[in-house]
């Protein structure tokens, strides 16, 4: 068993294979003149990537934006965790969705050959505490 089947829509780099997260974070972008700051959830990925000046190379973690949003989405890695480890115990194929809507992220997944199974709103819901 594995997620290898199980694809993550980035918000707009495309997919990336589950089995190649290495970790899940949300993070507040700065404010800037003009811009608000925003919630990000992110995910890292198996594999360094690199980028140069003329002061040298260097390498880092790749990371992969899944979702932005206004609310903090502090439950945002442990609940897409739990639907990330309960779709490799189905061993199941298909594409997970992070998305951002006024009461915060929802996690969907799409399996291939079916239509959206929208988790429950309780456990999938990742807006701000109360």
């Amino acid at each position: 068993m594995g997620l290898q089947d199980v694809w993550i829509a980035t918000l707009s780099d495309g997919l990336i294979r589950a089995d190649h997260v290495t970790g899940i974070e949300s993070h507040q972008t700065p404010a800037l003149t003009g811009k608000p700051s925003r919630w990000l959830v992110d995910v890292t990925l198996a594999v360094p990537a690199g980028s140069g000046s003329g002061d040298g190379w260097e390498v880092s973690q790749l990371h992969r934006t899944l979702a932005q949003t206004d609310v903090r989405p502090d439950a945002a890695p442990e609940a897409l965790a739990r639907r990330l480890d309960e779709l490799r115990r189905r061993d199941a194929a298909g594409i997970v969705r992070l998305v951002a809507g006024e009461a915060g992220v929802r996690v969907e997944f799409d399996p291939f050959g079916h239509g959206v199974d929208r988790a429950t709103e309780a456990e999938e819901a990742l807006g701000p505490d109360e």
